[in-house]
């Protein structure tokens, strides 16, 4: 297990929650590399570069919204493998309404590569159970 890359890996995890959060679109976008491929619902997504996610995070904010989302909650994290250039991850995360009450649970595969210098998320695939 290379603890470095570990290291590294949950930070950028940590910092697409927060940026999340905060809908900080940008900022979130800089948590990825590209292309980034995303699976749920029984399909890939494939982004080819920060412009095109920061556009369907604006569209999805809404969506978000509507559905009572205010934040969601990192509950866990474990490093599965290490490398020298890629992490798998596997983490749960919380979507929660104002008051906190948890509304639905992910289950979540992420990679994390290590591309030109630079730790990002570049695979997710999530599992939905609703609370």
């Amino acid at each position: 297990m290379n603890e470095e890359s570990a290291k590294q890996a949950v930070a950028v995890a940590k910092a697409f929650v927060e940026t999340f959060n905060a809908q900080d679109h940008e900022r979130q976008a800089a948590t990825l590399n590209y292309p980034h491929i995303r699976f749920a619902n029984g399909r890939f997504a494939r982004i080819e570069n920060a412009e095109s996610f920061i556009a369907g995070s604006r569209r999805g904010e809404a969506a978000l919204r509507d559905e009572g989302w205010h934040h969601s909650v990192l509950a866990s994290i474990q490093v599965v493998h290490a490398g020298a250039d890629k992490v798998h991850l596997t983490l749960r995360n919380d979507r929660c309404r104002a008051d906190g009450t948890v509304y639905h649970t992910f289950d979540t595969f992420w990679i994390a590569t290590l591309v030109d210098g630079h730790w990002g998320i570049q695979f997710r695939s999530s599992f939905l159970h609703a609370e």
